[in-house]
């Protein structure tokens, strides 16, 4: 029985490919997180001001709905999610799965995909995030990863292998 559960939302198949990764080096089991209303290209074009993406990001206090089809997650000790990065910081969904999980007493790590970003206001959003929802979670330094190397060694470093 998995003690780790990897969590992941990918637009693109970008950060599905990089959760299945990082589920097979640590044993974990995985489950995609869903969009309530998945997007459509014309809702990813962040070049569009009025595109759905564009739109959602920029409202501070926003959280964009998630399908609540979650594991229960009495039987796992860690719980790692991953995310793309969109202006800066991770899809407000995360925050809406976030805050339906029942993370008290768990280690939650947290890792992205991205093409240009680093993951320092992402982390501080994850941080902002399990604050307000007062859990009780031990959270590991997430990071950007891009290859399977990168995912060992960040793994490897948060002591999850």
């Amino acid at each position: 029985m998995a003690t780790t559960l990897v969590l992941y939302f990918s637009a693109s198949g970008t950060t599905k490919r990089m959760a299945q990764t990082i589920a097979n080096l640590t044993g974990a089991d995985l489950h995609e997180i869903k969009a309530q209303y998945p997007y459509t290209q014309a809702d990813l074009d962040w070049h569009a001001p009025q595109s759905r993406t564009s739109i959602e990001q920029h409202e501070h206090q926003g959280h964009v709905a998630c399908v609540n089809d979650f594991p229960a997650l009495d039987q796992y000790d860690t719980i790692i999610i991953g995310h793309p990065i969109w202006w800066g910081i991770p899809p407000r969904l995360i925050a809406n799965a976030i805050d339906q999980l029942p993370l008290d007493g768990k280690t939650l790590a947290t890792f992205a995909t991205s093409g240009g970003s680093g993951y320092q206001r992402s982390q501080r959003y994850i941080q902002r995030v399990v604050d307000q929802t007062h859990h009780q979670v031990t959270i590991i330094p997430g990071t950007v990863l891009s290859n399977q190397r990168q995912s060992k060694q960040w793994l490897t470093k948060a002591n999850l292998i």
